[in-house]
């Protein structure tokens, strides 16, 4: 599978982002293409990626940098540990023509450029995504964020990077976990978008799962289209950009409630929080009995979680109402959910009471 590029044109930032396997060896030549010089960088790496990737791109970078090892996890994704960052930037007097790379998952690349667009208000940012979900996910569109105790995501900015480089040689270190969890968002990127990419992914998900190529590289290409897409005509969120919250809203307050928990990564909250909000939409007519059964079927066959009740009961969901209702895209005391018309359309901005979603999840969790 050859390289291949993506253009992200913004009013604010034009950017390209580079898939393709074993790209971070080319990164000198890529960065002369793309006019990337800085005099200094800061590496924060994931302590989770395998040395010998991050050994293939330190060996590239032949200028000054430092490097700090980041301990990725949900709960570490916090205000204190951005200070971290941007401490070592202030006392190694970096300066704005510098540069910041992320190397990590979801979170690493979150807090790096939430860093970033604090540090002297904008300093060079580069992500180099190391899982599926940070590849067609987090690392495109510019949105950064941490948690608080009040939810997650509630403190961020957008910033946009200066350049994406998705080496799809990262995923063969990935256990099968995180590869499915990546996976539930190249479906959702279907589901809300693209009905011939669902039915590409539903053709193809044993080849996907195995990352055999070029369907892997086929499908995380067209996952980037479709969230470029929806970025570039939306980058500040205001209204076609919440589709890409379809089943988000219910994933994070599954997370906080849990206290972000390894019992459910992210991406197995998305799973649920899609499961559920699918579920949602077929008891509110939204959607019809036909392509409900269709994606949940799809579901079942990719292995991906699906029983709420394996993870809470009864006496959580007054919890998990309350990270609902804290969740940003809300703005009364009604929950604002993203549901599901057809595959291929969503319905944005439906507000729901609390005691109609109390009563719909005593249900789910009572089959």
């Amino acid at each position: 599978m050859k390289q291949i590029n993506i253009q992200i044109n913004r009013v604010t930032k034009r950017y390209p982002i580079i898939i393709g396997p074993n790209i971070i060896s080319n990164f000198v030549k890529i960065s002369q293409k793309y006019n990337l010089k800085f005099d200094r960088y800061l590496l924060v790496i994931d302590k989770n990626v395998p040395k010998k990737m991050v050994n293939k791109l330190n060996s590239k970078i032949l200028k000054k940098k430092i490097t700090y090892y980041f301990d990725a996890s949900e709960k570490n994704k916090d205000q204190k540990n951005v200070n971290i960052i941007l401490d070592i930037l202030l006392n190694n007097n970096f300066s704005r023509s510098d540069c910041l790379i992320a190397i990590g998952g979801g979170i690493t690349g979150d807090i790096s450029a939430f860093a970033a667009s604090l540090f002297k208000r904008g300093l060079n940012f580069i992500n180099i995504p190391t899982t599926l979900l940070s590849q067609v996910d987090s690392s495109i569109g510019g949105k950064t964020g941490i948690n608080t105790k009040h939810g997650k995501n509630l403190i961020g900015s957008f910033y946009q990077p200066r350049i994406v480089i998705s080496d799809t040689n990262f995923l063969n270190t990935l256990p099968q976990r995180e590869i499915i969890c990546g996976y539930a968002e190249i479906l959702k990127h279907s589901i809300i978008s693209n009905k011939n990419l669902y039915k590409y992914l539903d053709k193809n998900i044993d080849k996907i799962l195995n990352l055999q190529s070029p369907f892997i590289e086929k499908s995380i290409f067209e996952s980037c289209k479709i969230k470029k897409m929806i970025v570039e005509k939306d980058e500040m969120e205001i209204g076609l950009r919440k589709t890409l919250n379809f089943g988000h809203t219910f994933a994070h307050a599954f997370e906080a409630t849990l206290k972000y928990s390894k019992k459910l990564n992210h991406g197995e909250a998305v799973i649920l929080g899609m499961n559920t909000a699918l579920k949602f939409s077929l008891k509110k007519k939204f959607l019809n009995k036909s392509n409900y059964n269709s994606i949940i079927k799809h579901m079942n066959n990719s292995r991906l979680p699906n029983k709420l009740s394996k993870y809470f009961a009864i006496k959580d969901i007054k919890k998990i109402l309350e990270y609902m209702s804290n969740d940003k895209k809300n703005n009364s005391s009604m929950i604002n959910l993203i549901l599901l018309k057809k595959i291929g359309l969503t319905i944005i901005n439906k507000q729901f009471s609390k005691s109609s979603l109390n009563l719909f999840l005593k249900n789910e969790l009572s089959n």
